[in-house]
């Protein structure tokens, strides 16, 4: 078992300040061995909605729940949103102590859900897959190849690797997705799916996406909007303000686990990755992962004008304006699109991350550092 700290920390942070905490995220990625690793030496209760037991157990929700005490986890709540309404007037009793954990698979209707039922009670965590810092710097071809998907990350081998993706993208497609109350043909949005796979990294084109694949643009948008809301896809807002350049005003896209962009795209090893035209959108859609993963809901954007000058990622902390670039080289240095959006953008510093070893300036306000190091940088405490 590989341990997550960060993860925990962030859901015991949450239960400081609320007494229901939502964990969202993609099945598979590790919900309940968290849940089952906070819950250690303390007193627990699990249900989990998808066992027919445990929905029995909940046939009379009131009266189980509000005799317990402790940690309360309760899995695939999404399956019961009525549910969220009960929370509420238990959390708010006189005295009460308890505390409930909820698991779901991210979907729109689950966040807005549990967001308006518990306003002010529920604090939200984002969990994905493994990430660089929970398997170490030592494992990060096999994280990129694979993806943070833990049984993806941990099978025996490339191929029992690639099979479980394979598997994951099929049941999610044929059985995830219409839990979920949407109704999209399976084989329709595998097409989109794998379609995003080849946009992954570029800027978002619906119109250009739909006539490709025979439908409209707002059904392109609409199929998008599923896959960002379960949470397997990201869509990376542009930033654009007062400056004397006409300015990209489309969002990114990017498939948020490797491996899963790596079976989409029939990419078995790492070193058919390496081969691949995608090779360098591949990288920065993982390194994008990796350092967004390490913070805090994080304000990020990328920016681009017309006339070719472009920032990887944008991102605001704590008033500060810093800007990372992800290149897929053995020695980046300076460049011009660098030194426009230094001047542009008002950049208090800017980082190029690549896949080597050292640390190196380039500028006095630009250092190319490798993936590790600028997660470090940019983490919240």
């Amino acid at each position: 078992m590989i341990d997550r700290p960060d993860a925990l920390r962030r859901v015991r942070d949450a239960f400081r300040v609320h007494p229901v905490v939502a964990v969202l995220g993609p099945r598979q990625s590790g919900k309940t061995t968290l849940a089952r690793m906070l819950a250690e030496g303390e007193p627990s209760t699990f249900f989990d909605l998808e066992d027919p037991r445990d929905a029995q157990r909940l046939s009379a929700p009131l009266t189980v729940l509000e005799s317990l005490a402790g940690l309360v986890v309760i899995d695939e709540v999404q399956r019961r949103p009525e549910l969220w309404e009960l929370l509420r007037v238990l959390v708010d009793r006189s005295g009460s102590s308890v505390r409930f954990l909820l698991l779901g698979s991210a979907s729109p209707a689950l966040v807005k859900g549990v967001s308006e039922t518990l306003a002010g009670r529920v604090g939200f965590v984002d969990l994905g897959g493994f990430s660089l810092t929970e398997v170490g710097a030592r494992r990060r071809d096999t994280l990129w190849s694979r993806g943070g998907f833990p049984r993806s990350f941990l099978a025996e081998d490339e191929g029992a690797s690639l099979g479980w993706r394979r598997d994951f993208i099929r049941t999610f497609l044929e059985r995830d997705v219409p839990q979920l109350g949407i109704r999209v043909p399976a084989e329709t949005l595998r097409r989109f799916w794998t379609m995003v796979a080849h946009y992954h990294g570029q800027v978002w084109n619906a119109a250009e996406i739909g006539r490709s694949l025979g439908f409209g643009e707002m059904t392109a948008r609409r199929y998008l909007d599923i896959l960002a809301g379960a949470f397997v896809v990201r869509v990376l807002p542009p930033w654009y303000e007062n400056v004397a350049k006409r300015q990209i005003r489309s969002p990114k896209v990017y498939l948020r686990d490797s491996g899963l962009l790596h079976a989409l795209l029939q990419l078995p090893t790492l070193d058919d990755v390496r081969s691949h035209p995608k090779l360098g959108a591949s990288w920065e859609g993982f390194a994008l992962e990796e350092i967004l993963s390490r913070m805090a809901g994080p304000q990020a954007y990328f920016w681009g004008s017309h006339g070719g000058a472009e920032l990887d990622l944008l991102l605001f902390q704590q008033g500060r304006r810093l800007g990372v670039e992800l290149k897929y080289a053995d020695a980046p240095g300076m460049t011009r699109s660098m030194h426009i959006a230094l001047e542009d953008l008002k950049l208090e510093r800017l980082w190029v991350v690549y896949p080597g070893s050292r640390t190196y300036d380039v500028h006095k306000l630009v250092t190319v550092t490798p993936l590790w190091a600028v997660t470090e940088r940019l983490s919240v405490p």
